[in-house]
């Protein structure tokens, strides 16, 4: 394997990196290097958003698509062929970008410290509607921002400036020279670096790769293993990226399933999974924050395997199936069989997991997908359920329920199960499914819920799955939404 320089564009140029450590942060080289300091270190886990950037890149028809990202978890290589903007970008000579003036004519800022993450948060959006010439609603802004924290000013003035920044004349980026100079760097060859960092280009150079190095750190968006950096301090002396595989990237609908490679970002699979089955918009959208969805991949959130991880009790639920692969050998594992202990699974040395199969609905089901956490945006889930059941008239023919944050790992709700198969979809049928819930887990204390909090909502949430689909008087939809309790909040 050849190896090359790292390259990208930045402030209207093609940077060539040629040294450093595979894993050094977009953000320290901003800093350090290129001494653009309006982009801020905040928490360093891709939660505090002060380091929002957004990358630009080019989508399957050779469209300039532009998306924030935190470039303190983003790892230097993996922006190589990409465009990269931060808030140094956008003004011109003594004038502020709309995004820019806005916050200043709303008070958007005090201390000043989170608002060029804001400022580029609200620069993508701006971009992306300017360019579909449409107006965000506020909902839609507050969703955009959600990876964006501000711990003095509070959101209603910068929500304000979001939509303020739509008053002024359109300043918007020739995207047409971007995207050329993105073009004549898709021609380089596959990356290779001398520091360790690979990113083959094929899904059958990704396979020969990965079964010749079983040892070496497979990375999709880096939005787990940026932590491990930055917070456990690991080291990785090869990487191998699956983000240049385009083959990964497809999401395909067939006659029975839809199809999800492994490399498809979280913002896609989710949009994908949401118009099947319309009641994980959403989970989709608290997922986490936008920049987090749209670098982080399906794939890597069900190959990591949290036990808090918020898409596998959605798919098991959904009777999800894994192609895993090695080499040119190719397996089918269901994912409720996928996770043997804590952060542990089955995949062998040299394997990895190419794409997930769901299968699609079916007449009679019912999906609903809840999350517990201690914010509404942006936050680690203390429990989260995938609830599906198909009825048989007012029985109950077949479930699935998956849970996260029970146990070492996601996993199916068995004997709460068996106590609802077969049965009268009744009161007393979830009264007996609450109870066979307490001796399928036995959940643990932490700084997130205790382990009684945790059992007690578990059980609560099977409840409210029977208030939403009982025969009669089911609750309406504003009964369920929290926009509706605030009608001044509502989109």
């Amino acid at each position: 394997m050849n190896t090359r320089p790292i390259r990208f564009l930045h402030r209207g140029a093609v940077v060539e990196i040629d040294s450093g450590a595979a894993t050094r942060s977009v953000l320290d080289w901003l800093r350090e290097d290129a001494r653009c300091t309006g982009t801020k270190e905040g928490c360093a886990e891709g939660d505090c958003g002060a380091c929002t950037g957004v990358l630009g890149t080019l989508d399957g028809g050779g469209a300039l698509a532009l998306q924030p990202v935190n470039a303190c978890i983003q790892f230097l290589p993996t922006i190589d062929g990409k465009a990269l903007f931060t808030v140094e970008d956008l003004q011109r000579g003594d004038t502020l970008h709309p995004a820019q003036q806005a916050m200043v004519d709303c008070h958007g800022s005090q201390c000043g410290f989170c608002t060029p993450g804001f400022v580029m948060s609200l620069w993508a959006c701006y971009e992306r509607h300017g360019a579909a010439r449409t107006l965000p609603s506020r909902q839609q802004l507050a969703d955009d921002l959600s990876g964006n924290l501000c711990r003095c000013t509070g959101y209603r003035p910068i929500l304000d400036a979001g939509q303020r920044m739509f008053d002024a004349a359109p300043t918007l980026l020739d995207r047409t020279v971007v995207a050329a100079a993105l073009r004549t760097l898709q021609a380089d060859p596959p990356l290779h670096t001398a520091s360790g960092f690979h990113a083959p280009a094929t899904l059958d150079a990704l396979a020969a790769l990965r079964e010749a190095k079983p040892q070496a750190q497979l990375l999709a968006g880096g939005t787990d293993i940026g932590l491990w950096v930055n917070k456990q301090f690991r080291e990785f002396t090869e990487l191998i990226s699956v983000s240049a595989v385009a083959e990964l990237q497809r999401i395909e609908l067939t006659d029975d399933a839809l199809a999800i490679g492994a490399g498809a970002s979280l913002e896609d699979a989710w949009r994908a999974l949401v118009r099947l089955w319309p009641a994980l918009h959403d989970v989709w959208l608290r997922f986490a924050s936008l920049p987090i969805r749209v670098a982080g991949t399906m794939g890597g959130n069900i190959a990591n395997g949290s036990p808090i991880g918020d898409a596998a009790p959605v798919l098991m639920a959904l009777d999800a199936t894994l192609l895993l692969r090695r080499g040119e050998r190719l397996r089918e594992l269901p994912l409720a069989d996928f996770y043997v202990d804590y952060m542990r699974n089955r995949l062998e040395p040299g394997e990895f997991v190419q794409s997930l199969r769901v299968p699609l609905p079916r007449e009679g089901e019912t999906l609903r997908a809840y999350k517990i956490a201690k914010r509404f945006d942006c936050d680690i889930s203390a429990l989260c359920a995938g609830l599906w059941l198909r009825l048989d008239g007012e029985r109950v023919a077949e479930l699935r329920w998956a849970f996260g944050g029970m146990a070492a790992t996601v996993r199916r709700a068995t004997q709460a199960e068996a106590a609802v198969r077969g049965q009268p979809w009744t009161q007393a049928t979830v009264d007996a499914a609450k109870a066979a819930l307490a001796r399928d887990f036995a959940p643990l204390s932490d700084m997130r819920a205790s382990a009684g909090y945790r059992l007690q909502v578990a059980q609560n949430l099977l409840q409210r799955l029977w208030l939403e689909t009982r025969a009669t008087d089911p609750l309406a939809p504003e009964a369920l939404s929290v926009w509706a309790a605030l009608p001044h909040a509502a989109p």
